[in-house]
């Protein structure tokens, strides 16, 4: 009976050992973040006033690089996957390895927004000059991981296993010709060297309000695809269209087409599928009908099965309506991303460190989106783990904060602590769960 209570004694300190270690390090984390607030917010408006497009991050990898290397790092790899940046970091306890990840391009956008820090940038894209502005919120997602490693950097002792930061070039897609991001880091060993036993990565959200954590189990963002269509008829006169064949008349019945794939064959009970024709050119002059016209867009499923049927029936709608007005039509499809997948034991293992983030009150369970993220291409390596984090300024609605990719996008970037919280906090909690 003694040796039964002083087991139960022994046992009780050390869970009460263990818990005090614990808050030891929330607390220090959550001073450290703090501290380090100020910077993070000047890291990121810099980033966000000289913006550079995919595959040319050539400024932005340089300033990250230089913060890793003086953060002491035990390892820093710059030019991976053109100008990609890895830095690696390895803690003073036997433990797993974990990946953290944020990528650094912009997009070809005219900013509209009135701050100190916009963009006035311009560059190459598409053989054409163009403004260039971050309209999706890297820059934000490049401070959060700068402020993160920073953090972690001063616990370094504390830290079990091996924490490896991922800056990654070209989400928005590599120029034409070009391999780039995700698929190409992890072509280059970025998640087996070390080998990364699991991965995690966020992104900013101009409606959501700041302060909050957003998060779905499985299936949480839409696979995309590119797709061209070239429809070719028979050039002739505006005013005589029966000597022709009009590629314009029969792309628009091919674009009505493509809508009934979505809203009458696609089982939208079980996921959505958006379809969406962005571009179309053809004809130089008002007055004569164009022998060929080329249209693009973009499709998201959310379901392989479907992904698989859609491109079938874009196919069957474009060549089949085509050729009944006399026109033949040429379609390409190329898979962009895949369905962007939360491994679900996962979430249930890091949603503790998402409460201690931002508190149980303001973890949201969302749905899924329509919105595509090449991160899902690393968890074809490893388990991952991809949620959100608020930007909309408190107490605006939802409705009236621009969406990414527009002119006017705008995120507060005063919680950013709440990215750098989490990531923090994930490293230190997922180590025991991994086992």
């Amino acid at each position: 009976m003694k040796k039964l209570l002083l087991f139960s004694i022994a046992v009780a300190f050390l869970i009460n050992q263990q818990l005090a270690s614990e808050t030891d390090v929330a607390e220090q984390i959550n001073k450290a973040v703090e501290k380090i607030m100020p910077k993070v917010i000047e890291w990121r408006r810099h980033i966000h006033q000289y913006p550079e497009l995919s595959n040319r991050e050539y400024k932005t990898a340089k300033y990250v690089e230089e913060h890793l290397r003086r953060i002491g790092l035990d390892e820093v790899r710059p030019g991976i996957a053109k100008t990609g940046v890895v830095g690696i970091l390895r803690g003073g306890k036997p433990g797993p390895t974990i990946a953290l990840r944020a990528d650094m391009d912009a997009l070809p956008v005219k900013e509209r927004v009135n701050v100190p820090f916009a963009s006035k940038e311009t560059a190459e894209y598409n053989g054409q000059i163009v403004p260039v502005m971050h309209a999706c919120g890297h820059d934000a997602h490049v401070a959060i991981l700068m402020g993160t490693a920073e953090v972690l950097a001063q616990m370094k002792d504390k830290i079990r296993g091996t924490v490896v930061f991922i800056f990654q070039p070209a989400e928005e897609g590599p120029p034409a010709g070009e391999e780039g991001g995700a698929s190409l880091m992890i072509k280059e060993g970025v998640m087996d060297n070390p080998k990364v036993d699991a991965i995690f990565g966020l992104h900013i959200n101009s409606q959501t309000e700041i302060g909050k954590i957003k998060y779905k189990s499985g299936a949480v963002m839409a696979s995309s695809d590119w797709f061209s269509i070239k429809v070719k008829g028979k050039q002739t006169h505006g005013s005589q269209p029966w000597n022709g064949i009009d590629p314009i008349a029969v792309a628009s019945q091919i674009i009505n087409g493509l809508q009934m794939i979505v809203s009458r064959q696609s089982e939208l009970t079980k996921a959505p599928v958006v379809i969406t024709v962005g571009k179309i050119s053809a004809g130089v002059r008002e007055n004569i009908i164009p022998e060929e016209l080329t249209m693009a867009g973009t499709i998201r499923t959310l379901d392989s099965q479907m992904q698989r049927e859609v491109h079938e029936r874009i196919r069957l709608v474009a060549t089949k309506t085509a050729e009944s007005f006399g026109a033949t039509a040429e379609v390409n499809i190329e898979t962009k991303t895949l369905v962007t997948y939360n491994t679900p034991e996962l979430v249930q293992k890091v949603l503790p460190s998402l409460e201690k983030a931002a508190g149980k009150e303001n973890l949201i369970e969302t749905e899924w989106t329509t919105g595509a993220e090449d991160f899902s291409f690393y968890g074809t390596k490893a388990p991952a783990f991809f949620f959100f984090i608020g930007g909309m300024p408190k107490g605006q609605n939802p409705k009236d904060a621009p969406p990414h990719h527009t002119p006017d996008f705008y995120i507060d970037d005063s919680r950013l602590d709440v990215g750098i919280k989490a990531f923090c906090h994930i490293v230190f909690d997922i180590a025991d769960k991994l086992k």
